[in-house]
């Protein structure tokens, strides 16, 4: 597995295609990369569904976890399945995403930073689904939509020490 080549056109279709995200494996823990990734879309208003069968009875955000993507109440489209998951455990959930959340207007299976799978993408191109690996949905944004800054980060601190 390589990393794949993605065009700006297609990340940037891709973010401003969808509304609703389902965070699999997303923390409560503020310094795990998931939860900060969770937090920022939430914050660029969209709405994030939390998965993860470790938090039962807990919110995020807002939204309740859900111990799987087939206990996600059926209350709306879920348009981008974001996975933070080892790379073997990903063909379930794609298989999962595909039985339960493709009538709901799934549009895109995308796997973050370290995760590839290509048995997994293979399934979801041949249900007609865009497919990002290696990838992560919160650096993409900020560089596609002037957000990010040297070293990645926007502090919003101007200095010229160094």
């Amino acid at each position: 597995m390589t990393d794949q080549p993605y065009s700006d056109k297609f990340l940037r279709d891709i973010l401003r295609g969808t509304k609703t995200v389902a965070v699999v494996g997303v923390s409560t823990n503020p310094i795990r990369p998931s939860y900060f990734v969770a937090r920022f879309l939430h914050l660029r208003d969209y709405r994030v569904i939390p998965v993860n069968p470790m938090y039962p009875g807990q919110d995020l955000f807002g939204q309740p976890f859900h111990a799987s993507l087939s206990d996600i109440p059926k209350d709306g489209p879920i348009e981008m399945l974001d996975i933070f998951r080892r790379s073997d455990q990903v063909v379930p959930i794609v298989e999962e995403a595909l039985e339960t959340l493709l009538p709901r207007g799934l549009k895109t299976v995308w796997m973050q930073i370290g995760v590839m799978n290509n048995d997994a993408a293979d399934l979801a191109r041949a249900a007609g689904l865009n497919v990002v690996m290696n990838r992560c949905p919160k650096i993409e944004f900020q560089r596609l939509f002037g957000e990010l800054r040297m070293g990645g980060f926007n502090t919003g601190i101007i200095s010229s020490k160094l």
